[in-house]
């Protein structure tokens, strides 16, 4: 008879799920009927599982708080988006597609600009800081940061993420020196850096927090990302919010309209320049967006 036991997902690969149960790390498959749904299990996820034979399969994947497809986890209750100004140099859009689409779940965001060592990124510090977001300079190599870092993930199941290269391996090292992952050099002839992360795995840094680590990504690949509604995509962007309302029409876009206050401010240095060319590429994606690719 098989035992029934409920855990979360700790790793997914190739078709395995380690679930972390309170008996122990079980590795299982997923019934086929969840991937004829579509309905696929991801790190992260509470699951009711079955174990015969020393075989465990997932049954069940418990209702999620929310779900992200690139980094493919579930359940975090932040996101840590890591930058830098040094070899690998960060694009702002690669920051501002992540943190709509968790803003978007209402998902809080942190930036940690790494890498401070090699350079100070003070312009990325600044236009982060300016929007709202919680910025944390850091590096892994001097530990900058590393504490504060720390007391933010506290209690939490945070997802890091960023484009290849930055650093989050390196971080969660510095965070928890046991841990040993492997970390990648940089291609100073591209700029790039080398995927050493290849799957989503959670790791435990205390009793109540949580980090999945996630593979990197580079500017070719937020094609992949979750998909926004253009109606949803300017509240997604939480320092246009208290221009929201307040332009000649209710419809407007923020793009070419007349009377729009989110372009005043943008012009008036009350919102950075970035933030809003991010806005207007990010909202030539969603034009392009249907109802049905939100909801598969």
């Amino acid at each position: 008879m098989a035992d029934r036991q409920t855990g979360r997902i700790i790793r997914s690969l190739s078709g395995f799920y380690d679930v972390q149960t309170e008996k122990a790390v079980i590795t299982c498959r997923g019934r086929g009927v969840l991937r004829r749904r579509g309905d696929s299990p991801l790190t992260g996820d509470i699951v009711d599982i079955s174990v015969e034979n020393g075989k465990g399969m997932i049954e069940r994947i418990l209702p999620r708080k929310n779900r992200f497809i690139r980094p493919a986890v579930a359940n975090v209750d932040a996101l840590v988006v890591f930058a830098a100004n040094a070899n690998p140099v960060t694009e702002p859009f690669l920051i501002d597609r992540v943190a709509a689409i968790a803003g978007d779940q209402e998902v809080p965001v942190y930036i940690c600009v790494n890498k401070c060592d090699l350079d100070p990124a003070v312009d990325l510090v600044r236009i982060y800081q300016n929007a709202g977001f919680p910025v944390i300079r850091a590096s892994a190599e001097t530990g900058e940061g590393v504490e504060q870092l720390r007391q933010l993930l506290q209690g939490k199941l945070t997802a890091f993420t960023g484009n290849t290269g930055v650093g989050k391996s390196s971080m969660l090292n510095a965070l928890c020196p046991g841990l040993s992952l492997a970390t990648g050099d940089v291609s100073e002839k591209l700029g790039r850096g080398r995927h050493t992360t290849r799957h989503v795995q959670l790791y435990c840094l205390a009793s109540d927090t949580y980090v999945a680590d996630t593979p990197g990504f580079s500017s070719f690949d937020t094609e992949q990302m979750d998909v926004l509604l253009k109606e949803n995509l300017q509240y997604a962007f939480g320092d246009f919010v208290p221009y929201l309302g307040q332009c000649q029409f209710h419809d407007c876009s923020h793009r070419t309209e007349p009377g729009c206050c989110v372009r005043h401010a943008v012009l008036e240095g009350k919102l950075e320049r970035t933030r809003y060319d991010s806005y207007l590429l990010l909202y030539e994606k969603a034009e392009q967006v249907r109802l049905w690719e939100i909801n598969k």
